[in-house]
């Protein structure tokens, strides 16, 4: 079954479930299936497709496809993004030069999602963090561990391009840095 298919069957028992809520309270609200918190039903549908012009930043798409993760740095006042800007937001200028982000880095903060919009409802939970890259430049993505009691702040991770299922397109992702035992510590991996 498609995912679309999967998608609109799951909103057709919503609805169902919704509307069983809306008869008894008088109110489309529903509980969360994993926390059972107050969820509103919006009665009205949201679709949202758009396509924006990327073509000022289309290299970062281009290294994608490469194997690189992309910044840009302003000529001018030295300031790096990333997100790549096609001009700087601080002093204005567009003379924008591509370098490239460094392979390692640390896991500054990290969050993991149990709840997901509907849109994301096909996904196991994930967790997505921020780590900080030479040069100087902090990465928001999905972090590629199935366990989130392994992740903590400080620890070192490395960006991967992959190709994000079942969407198959190209994007990056956080994993976490196998870390060899230090002599001395004595601790064993099992």
């Amino acid at each position: 079954m498609s995912q679309k298919k999967q998608m609109e069957e799951y909103m057709k028992q919503v609805e169902a479930f919704v509307e069983e809520a809306k008869k008894s309270t008088g109110l489309p609200i529903i509980p969360d299936q994993k926390t059972g918190s107050a969820l509103w039903f919006d009665q009205r549908s949201l679709t949202l497709r758009y396509t924006i012009s990327v073509e000022r930043i289309r290299r970062f798409f281009e290294g994608l496809a490469e194997g690189k993760l992309l910044a840009t740095r302003c000529k001018r006042c030295g300031r790096v993004y990333f997100p790549p800007q096609a001009d700087c937001p601080h002093c204005r200028a567009s003379d924008m030069e591509w370098i490239e982000i460094g392979k390692e880095g640390e896991l500054l903060t990290y969050t993991v999602i149990y709840t997901k919009p509907a849109s994301f409802a096909h996904y196991p939970d994930y967790a997505v963090g921020v780590a900080r890259f030479p040069p100087g430049v902090n990465v928001l993505a999905w972090i590629r561990e199935t366990d989130p009691r392994k992740l903590r702040v400080g620890m070192k991770v490395r960006w991967e391009i992959v190709r994000r299922q079942p969407e198959n397109y190209l994007t990056y992702e956080l994993v976490p840095v196998e870390q060899e035992e230090q002599p001395g510590s004595g601790e064993k991996e099992a």
